[in-house]
């Protein structure tokens, strides 16, 4: 079984839209599809898929950013999303597209990556450790309507 991997295209974003949805279940479609077109067409970011026998098993999204926590270095490779199918999972399709989105990061003169996923998503934190990714600090955001 060779994972092969490939930039996301327009002809793409039903795949993607329904991976964005993987991630975000919760999220209504107009959310996840709003930035579609502009991650496209922007050289700060990158989408690719972890492709099986030519099928799309999982996507990777990797943006520059000026700053991260944790990070001392500019720009900084950034993980925005990552997702591979359930029925997928540890049979190496992660670790093709974090190979994939960090050589990108590096073409871009970037010498750190960072990532976030929210504190109770256990997954994501154990999936971001196995890649190599050290947690840096704990964050809980706040809010007061006026």
């Amino acid at each position: 079984m060779e994972i092969t991997i490939r930039p996301v295209t327009q002809e793409d974003k039903t795949e993607w839209l329904r991976m964005r949805k993987g991630i975000w279940p919760e999220a209504p479609d107009e959310y996840l599809d709003y930035d579609m077109d502009d991650v496209l067409s922007s050289d700060r970011n990158a989408v690719f898929f972890a492709l099986l026998e030519g099928s799309p098993v999982g996507m990777i999204e990797v943006h520059l950013k000026e700053s991260a926590e944790g990070c001392f270095s500019s720009p900084v490779g950034y993980l925005e999303a990552w997702f591979v199918n359930e029925d997928m999972r540890g049979k190496g399709a992660a670790g093709a597209l974090i190979d994939a989105a960090e050589n990108w990061a590096r073409t871009k003169g970037c010498r750190d990556m960072a990532s976030d996923t929210w504190l109770e998503n256990a997954v994501s934190i154990r999936a971001h450790a196995k890649m190599g990714y050290s947690e840096v600090e704990r964050l809980v955001h706040f809010v007061k309507q006026l």
